[in-house]
């Protein structure tokens, strides 16, 4: 287990700045996802930290020792890829200790921590089949098994699942935690999908256009996101987002009109509210809109279709200003396009401003 500390650092390929002075602490033994769409920066960074690429500017530190000038074999770090990366003609055995082997360690301390990690693992009874005798699940495993045997300071992983289907994906994530638990090693994990970094974080970090746009535990970012981006990125639908413009504001509250393009108004409790404001946008979760009956809180919303989950169900609409709205509702038959009205939950609305950014009430 290792403190991982990055100070300041950016990335650029020629004019090209993939990273921007990204700072983050991340505590020994924590499970830390990277998160963000395709491009975002996430694997050049995890990349930068194992020394696979080299920053332009700025500090790594693991566990409390620079390694910006430390070969990537020597700074503590095990990588596990999205490909398994396995050689077709050694066992499980011998693709395990592989790395060991190139390092110079002797065969019975090979054999030892080979078979120290096929337990973690459950893999005792695979070591002699070859890969093409593996199911996916079992590679993976078995990729990861050779990082367990460095006995590395942190683990790496760049988006080790994506190769499996959803059943077998659900299953390893299931395992990972497991494995965490069990180690208690630091480790740090790339994906683009959100349920996979909400399920697996103890914090998350959230990049987008290489930059930290939040850092911290999974519900906090889907309670209290700092952005739009975040709000929408994090949760599964993703909030929903209504442009409005502000009526009036006073001591303690705001009025909000012409919601999603409609006549209907919102009056939230908001302390310190900025009057300059004139424009904003309303974020609401699917979870915090529901059916209601017609009146001056409310929106109305024309359903074209409901996506019908057995415990749940998703109605998706617009709004007479064609802003998409997603309505959880409790299970139930919906056919054909229905319109209704939707109140909302006001401890659940977020606003932001025309910006992006998180508009708070003094004290929040």
């Amino acid at each position: 287990m290792a403190e991982l500390e990055i100070k300041s650092v950016s990335k650029s390929f020629g004019s090209v700045e993939v990273l921007r002075d990204i700072n983050l602490k991340i505590a020994s033994g924590e499970f830390v996802v990277f998160v963000g769409p395709s491009g975002c920066g996430k694997s050049t960074l995890l990349r930068t930290i194992t020394g696979l690429e080299i920053e332009t500017s700025g500090d790594i530190s693991i566990d409390g020792k620079r390694v910006n000038d430390v070969d990537p074999a020597r700074r503590g770090t095990a990588m596990v890829f999205q490909s398994y990366a396995l050689y077709p003609h050694m066992t499980v055995a011998e693709n395990m200790g592989f790395g060991l082997k190139m390092a110079g360690e002797p065969k019975a301390i090979i054999r030892e921590k080979v078979s120290q990690a096929a337990a973690i693992l459950r893999l005792e009874k695979l070591l002699d089949r070859r890969p093409a005798q593996l199911s996916g699940g079992q590679k993976q495993r078995v990729a990861i098994g050779r990082a367990i045997v460095r006995n590395p300071k942190v683990f790496l992983f760049d988006e080790p699942l994506s190769n499996l289907d959803a059943e077998l994906r659900v299953n390893m994530r299931a395992e990972l935690i497991d494995l965490h638990r069990r180690l208690g090693a630091t480790m740090i994990y790339v994906t683009h999908d959100q349920v996979e970094a909400m399920t697996l974080a103890d914090r998350i970090v959230v990049l987008n256009g290489g930059i930290v746009q939040q850092f911290g535990r999974p519900l906090d970012l889907y309670d209290d996101p700092d952005n739009r981006f975040v709000a929408g990125f994090i949760g599964s639908p993703k909030m929903n987002f209504l442009d409005a413009v502000v009526l009036e504001t006073g001591p303690g509250h705001v009025t909000l009109g012409k919601l999603g393009g409609s006549d209907r108004s919102l009056r939230l409790a908001f302390d310190g509210f900025d009057p300059s404001i004139k424009e904003v946008v309303v974020g609401i979760r699917p979870e915090h809109a529901r059916l209601g009956e017609s009146g001056p809180d409310t929106v109305p919303v024309s359903v074209g279709f409901a996506e019908e989950l057995g415990d749940v169900t998703y109605l998706h609409g617009k709004t007479p200003g064609r802003s998409p709205m997603i309505i959880r509702s409790d299970k139930g038959r919906f056919s054909g396009q229905i319109d209704c009205n939707v109140a909302f939950d006001p401890a659940g609305v977020r606003l932001f401003d025309a910006d992006g950014r998180r508009l708070r009430a003094d004290g929040n």
